[in-house]
């Protein structure tokens, strides 16, 4: 299908070096385009000559002969140049729907406001434990870091794929997984999406392409998603109530079950008590996991040991530091105030909380008031320091500084035994550094090396 084919690759990134690399192997004429000047191209220096690269901007131009425009995750499907190649009818994919078209098992896909990145590890864990021994390979990747694409040939139909999708990805697909998960929608990415019901839009768009053999997982207690009619079969998850039907759930008990009636399994996993991740937003996840693994054949069995081994993911609610008597975390996955709130939920002790980063243009009073009542200092910090102290309660006690590193050396000063210090910035880090891990990283390193 790609041969000869003239294909425009827009963004430099991940996604958009590992489609290039892929396209260049079936014989296409690609030209990568970056609108940063300085854009890292270096791991496809291999096959740089067989590459045109457009870096500084997106020129009309690049379409003059185009027969098909990609686009990276991260780039907008507003640009001048996506709406160009619309009204010339050239076709718009990526590399997610590139996948789907050729890759030789079925998928399971995975979006949500939150806990997709979790949810997403905890299912291929399960699935890796469940049929070790088996020759069925795992694959886990998309959003989640690695695209799938380069791997693509080497995916045999009995093996098992899941992949964690975002919104940006799944408003251009028309292809949906076998297995299609959504573990909530909740306000999140206003900034490139402008409305809830656009950003609501592009979640369900997981679901549009499914058929009667396909599945649905979705969250009951989340309002949006109670709302959606499943093309195929539906399970829920539920932490407040047993589902009807197929489902998971936690009981009276604190025992979390699971039940897929065509897979012969209705069983416990393990107790909440035994979980090492902390709070009710991962008892969540692990319910969620559990329900897409079972779904795809994974034991009652295989799911426990992997629910109460696992130490989550980085980046998320991960204890870095014991510094001066208090437990600092890093949970600079936080990206929006609820997923602030989940993380500030977990903790009993004092908390001396770091927020900041880049706004998305979300609603911060319900996370104003939240941090009222559980937070004994507030460290502001980034772009959006001054605008989310202008939401605090008055009398909440707060300090606002330009930087990361100020933050932390501030709340270093205000910090005592038996205090939590958390960095759950409740927005992007984009306005200092090139994503979240960079950020926690040097939160860290700071952490550990200058307190």
């Amino acid at each position: 299908m790609w041969l000869n084919k003239n294909v425009v690759i827009l963004g430099a990134a991940r996604q958009g070096t590992a489609l290039t690399r892929w396209l260049v192997a079936q014989g296409a004429r690609v030209t990568l385009s970056d609108a940063n000047t300085q854009a890292d191209v270096s791991s496809l220096s291999d096959i740089a000559g067989k590459i045109t690269f457009a870096l500084g901007g997106h020129p009309i131009t690049l379409l003059d002969g185009c027969d098909a425009l990609c686009l990276s995750g991260g780039v907008p499907i507003d640009l001048p140049i996506v709406l160009e190649a619309k009204r010339r009818d050239i076709l718009l994919s990526n590399d997610s729907q590139i996948f789907f078209d050729v890759c030789a098992a079925p998928v399971t896909g995975i979006t949500g406001s939150a806990g997709k990145t979790t949810t997403t590890t905890l299912v291929g864990e399960m699935l890796n434990h469940g049929f070790r021994g088996e020759g069925r390979k795992v694959w886990v990747g998309g959003n989640i870091g690695n695209p799938l694409i380069g791997v693509a040939a080497k995916v045999r139909p009995t093996d098992f794929v899941v992949m964690e999708l975002s919104s940006f990805q799944l408003e251009l697909m028309t292809r949906s997984p076998h297995v299609a998960c959504i573990t909530n929608i909740t306000p999140n990415h206003l900034d490139r999406h402008a409305t809830m019901e656009a950003y609501a839009a592009a979640k369900k768009h997981i679901l549009d392409f499914q058929g009667a053999e396909d599945w649905a997982v979705l969250n009951a207690d989340d309002p949006v998603s109670r709302e959606l009619v499943p093309h195929g079969h539906a399970a829920w998850f539920s932490f407040r109530q047993q589902p009807l039907g197929d489902g998971a759930w936690m009981d009276e008990r604190g025992d979390l079950r699971v039940r897929v009636a065509s897979r012969k399994l209705d069983a416990a996993i393990c107790n909440r008590k035994d979980l090492l991740l902390m709070g009710d937003h991962n008892v969540v996840n692990v319910l969620t996991a559990a329900l897409v693994a079972g779904i795809n054949g994974a034991s009652a069995q295989a799911m426990g040991q992997v629910a109460t081994t696992f130490r989550g993911v980085a980046h998320r609610l991960q204890l870095v530091s014991e510094a001066r008597g208090a437990k600092w975390y890093d949970d600079s996955i936080a990206t929006a105030p609820e997923r602030l709130m989940a993380a500030l939920r977990c903790f009993d002790q004092p908390v001396i909380l770091l927020v900041g980063g880049r706004d998305k243009h979300l609603p911060w009073d319900e996370a104003a008031e939240l941090m009222a009542r559980q937070c004994k200092h507030v460290i502001l910090f980034g772009e959006m320091g001054p605008m989310v102290q202008t939401h605090l309660q008055k009398d909440t006690p707060n300090t606002l500084v330009s930087t990361l590193h100020e933050a932390v050396h501030a709340a270093a000063g205000v910090v005592g035994p038996g205090d939590v210090v958390l960095l759950s910035p409740g927005g992007t880090s984009y306005d200092a550094f090139k994503d979240f891990a960079e950020r926690g990283d040097v939160f860290t390193r700071i952490t550990n090396y200058e307190l």
